[in-house]
């Protein structure tokens, strides 16, 4: 199998866009998460993918194939969903034979590819026991086991950890991560959960209103917004309303230094990682008042907020870097470097005028 490609693809759903022109390739053997917020359009892209939903317009690849109108059950896509969709009264064994079984697969045969998957995930000790038995990370590697049963040529996962609790949840990210690597499986994950994306992704699609905002690796993604709502969703970032000038950005009648990339006069919105804002003494332009207005402790690190003379800003130190610690109500200054500063065009501004 080649690489999965979307071209072109558009949903409507009425008069509404639900997807709208996603040009995407899928690398065969990676991981991409597709992310955004309820209601961005992902888990519609994924079932355009799984062929239960049929695109309004545009053509699914898989290889040299086009799959756009093939039905679902002759994709040979394995997928999961939130509720698992596990048989109660079934075995663990039989729920994950049970696509071999009805496919014509000899039920020892079958009974026999069902143990080697529940090994492969884990659970090689449970192949008698009843769903109602297992925990809830339990469940979801039996279906995980289940859409591995007929080789599947990719394989989809919709929200599939929204009902774990958070350690387990982090917990199956990694085991699920690692298991995909293994298998070298094409995969696709629909999460609206930024850090299972950043853990788990080769590549994540940040999605919103229907369209695809950005597609890359997770450390680009972060690292290298292409727009605002990317720098928003994803992680944590300070941002200030300004105007463009010649070397720099007027933000509250302070110019700060920058390459804003866009004519003098034009509105921009400056995004910073709080990561990437210095407390402390070294030289350099970009230098704020600022004053502590609160202090969160998180154990590895610590967050300062401040109020600054262009507005409110969070800081953030790992736990001894060699800071003397602030408390509330202290007065200091913060340096916003130059290379750390991401300008994008102020599209509220813009469609004020």
């Amino acid at each position: 199998m080649s690489g999965l490609v979307l071209k072109g693809i558009t949903k409507k759903f009425g008069g509404t866009y639900a997807v709208e022109q996603a040009d995407l390739t899928f690398g065969e053997g990676a991981l991409t998460a597709l992310l955004g917020p309820s209601g961005c359009g992902k888990t519609t892209l994924l079932r355009m993918i799984a062929g239960l939903e049929a695109p309004t317009t545009g053509a699914i690849m898989l290889g040299k194939r086009n799959i756009t109108d093939l039905p679902a059950h002759k994709r040979k896509f394995g997928m999961v969903f939130q509720s698992f969709a596990l048989f109660p009264h079934l075995s663990v064994r039989e729920n994950v034979a049970y696509s071999l079984t009805i496919s014509g697969v000899a039920r020892t045969a079958a009974a026999e590819k069902a143990d080697t998957l529940l090994d492969l995930v884990q659970l090689s000790q449970m192949g008698d026991r009843r769903i109602g038995e297992l925990s809830g990370g339990q469940r979801q590697r039996v279906a995980i086991a289940r859409a591995l049963a007929q080789e599947p040529d990719v394989f989809l996962l919709d929200e599939p950890m929204s009902a774990l609790d958070a350690k387990l949840r982090e917990e199956m990210q990694v085991e699920l991560r690692l298991l995909q690597q293994r298998l070298g499986i094409t995969t696709i994950v629909v999460t609206h959960d930024q850090r299972e994306a950043m853990t788990m992704a080769d590549e994540i699609v940040v999605m919103s209103n229907g369209r695809v905002e950005q597609k890359g690796s997770p450390q680009d993604i972060y690292h290298r917004p292409e727009n605002a709502f990317v720098a928003d969703f994803i992680g944590k970032a300070n941002f200030f309303d300004g105007i463009s000038e010649k070397g720099g950005i007027k933000v509250r009648g302070r110019t700060l230094a920058a390459e804003p990339g866009f004519h003098a006069g034009y509105p921009v919105r400056v995004a910073i990682r709080p990561e990437r804002a210095a407390l402390d003494d070294t030289d350099g332009p970009n230098r704020l008042n600022a004053t502590v207005t609160f202090v969160r402790d998180l154990g590895p690190h610590r967050e300062y907020h401040l109020d600054t003379e262009i507005g409110p800003m969070i800081v953030e130190y790992a736990i001894g870097e060699g800071l003397s610690p602030l408390a509330k109500g202290d007065k200091t200054e913060v340096r916003l470097p130059p290379d750390a500063l991401h300008v994008f065009p102020n599209t509220t501004a813009m469609a004020a005028e």
